[in-house]
């Protein structure tokens, strides 16, 4: 299992290039950020310096998506960072979240997502696609390597998954949930032909080391309130009797709304209506060992990577822990099996 952590672009820019080399540090392959312009610092410019400041990690959004950034400039900056860095590059996509909801837009559709998956990803790996009437090919790329993970939560997102994508990333840390995820996913996969163990399984949950329960819930609490956004979606497109499960539909009944100046920060005012019992399912809280039981169980489901989130006050101490207790457990209980 991969071990990432998700950071905001809050200024000073300083800050998440600190914490980049902090969790390259401890072991950590990954780097990923929010991408929403408006809300946060513009990611690019960042990944460039915490690229030039690190050995390994790879950097990318977690997620971009196909309405706010135009396809080939989005391919062209990946590629861009490939030869500066090496291959060190990935692209997390969805339909658009905050990004697009700030400006009271609409998510992509899904044929949108499809399609812009397959300019990106080719233009990206220094090949020719062809978009908009035109073959288009970067001209100076040569060798450059892109994969293409997609989150997703409703049947029809998780069937596109299956079929185009590199990485699937689900953006909670519920054992049932992630299973039945995780099997319609290579099920879809299945279905077009494509090898399923081919794909990646990237679970994403705000990860909090601690003892003190009350406090670690109400640093995440708004994790619940981000998941809820796109349940609201799901609800209303399939209702709560079809095949999304009760356990990801149910806890959104008491939601009201939601303001996206407060968008994943922990001391987000309007999240009351997640109970405590979503914020322990959904995320990996608690000591080490309660964090390696959650993140083992995970991995059975073939989750190969736990992308962590850090909007919480205690981001050294659980990057500390994570580098020298969870990962090499995780880690040694592999090379054990093998």
């Amino acid at each position: 299992m991969d071990f990432g952590v998700v950071l905001q672009t809050n200024p000073p820019a300083s800050r998440v290039i600190q914490l980049s080399k902090l969790a390259e540090a401890h072991g950590f392959s990954h780097v990923w950020t929010f991408d929403s312009h408006l809300l946060w610092e513009e990611p690019y410019v960042i990944y460039s310096a915490i690229l030039a400041e690190t050995r390994k990690v790879v950097v990318g959004p977690f997620v971009t998506n196909p309405a706010t950034r135009d396809w080939t400039v989005t391919a062209s900056v990946f590629a861009t960072l490939n030869e500066m860095y090496g291959n060190r590059t990935i692209c997390g996509i969805g339909r658009g979240d905050s990004a697009v909801r700030v400006t009271n837009g609409k998510p992509s559709t899904l044929a949108e997502l499809r399609e812009s998956i397959h300019v990106i990803r080719e233009l990206a790996n220094s090949r020719a696609v062809e978009y908009k009437g035109s073959t288009l090919q970067f001209p100076w790329s040569q060798g450059s390597e892109l994969d293409v993970w997609v989150a997703a939560y409703g049947p029809l997102a998780l069937k596109l998954t299956g079929e185009v994508a590199d990485g699937f990333i689900l953006q909670l840390a519920d054992l049932d949930i992630a299973a039945w995820m995780i099997k319609t996913v290579k099920d879809a996969a299945a279905a077009a032909g494509r090898d399923p163990e081919s794909i990646d399984f990237c679970v994403a949950a705000p990860m909090y080391i601690g003892e003190d329960w009350e406090h670690m819930r109400d640093q995440c609490r708004w994790f619940g309130g981000m998941v809820g956004n796109h349940v609201a979606d799901i609800v209303a497109k399939y209702g709560t009797d079809g095949s999304v499960p009760r356990a990801l539909t149910d806890y959104i009944e008491g939601r009201t709304g939601y303001d996206y100046n407060s968008h994943g920060k922990s001391d987000n005012d309007h999240v009351d209506f997640v109970p405590d019992e979503i914020v322990d399912r959904f995320c990996v809280l608690g000591t080490a060992e309660e964090h390696i039981a959650k993140l083992g169980a995970l991995r059975e489901l073939g989750v190969t990577q736990f992308a962590g989130y850090l909007q919480h006050d205690n981001k050294e101490e659980t990057l500390r822990v994570y580098g020298e207790t969870v990962i090499p457990a995780l880690r040694e209980k592999v090379t054990a099996k093998s």
